[in-house]
């Protein structure tokens, strides 16, 4: 998300509205993920997968994923090699919030930190040893990906055919 890190499904715009975003899971060629320290002012630090607000453009969820993933971290891959999982619909903020869990091809290009002010680095992880706390719809989104992972309570989910 421009300006704002990574943020999957978006943190508070200005205004009470629906918040709409991508979650992108960037797995590697030997089976981990990638996931980044999140440090936005005003919230407690926490992990989170690359992602963020899809634009107001007529950006699908897929565009938005391959957008979010190149500002946040500096890997390109093509929209069309996306891949929606599932759209998930929480509440957490007081308001609804609906996340795609969008899974990119793997990659194992390396990850900068583009937005200093709200991300303090790029790990890879094994998918059995995810880091804590999770940020919350990093969380929903992966456990849409990886059925053992325990996510968060209280979503609406609605896994694509």
């Amino acid at each position: 998300m421009t300006g704002s890190g990574p943020v999957v499904g978006g943190g508070l715009p200005s205004g009470g509205g629906p918040i709409i975003g991508a979650g992108v899971i960037v797995p590697t060629t030997d089976g981990r993920v990638l996931i980044g320290r999140r440090t936005t002012a005003g919230e407690p630090p926490t992990w989170s997968l690359p992602g963020g607000k899809v634009d107001g453009t007529g950006e699908s969820f897929e565009e938005a994923a391959a957008r979010e993933l190149a500002e946040e971290t500096g890997i390109v891959l093509p929209a069309a090699a996306m891949r929606v999982l599932a759209v998930l619909l929480d509440h957490e903020l007081g308001r609804p919030r609906l996340t795609a869990a969008v899974l990119a091809p793997p990659s194992d290009a390396p990850a900068f930190v583009t937005e200093p002010h709200s991300c303090a680095g790029w790990e890879r992880f094994p998918v059995d040893a995810l880091p804590a706390p999770m940020f919350h719809p990093s969380g929903l989104v992966l456990a849409r990906w990886l059925p053992d992972y325990p996510g968060p309570a209280g979503a609406h989910v609605y896994p694509l055919v």
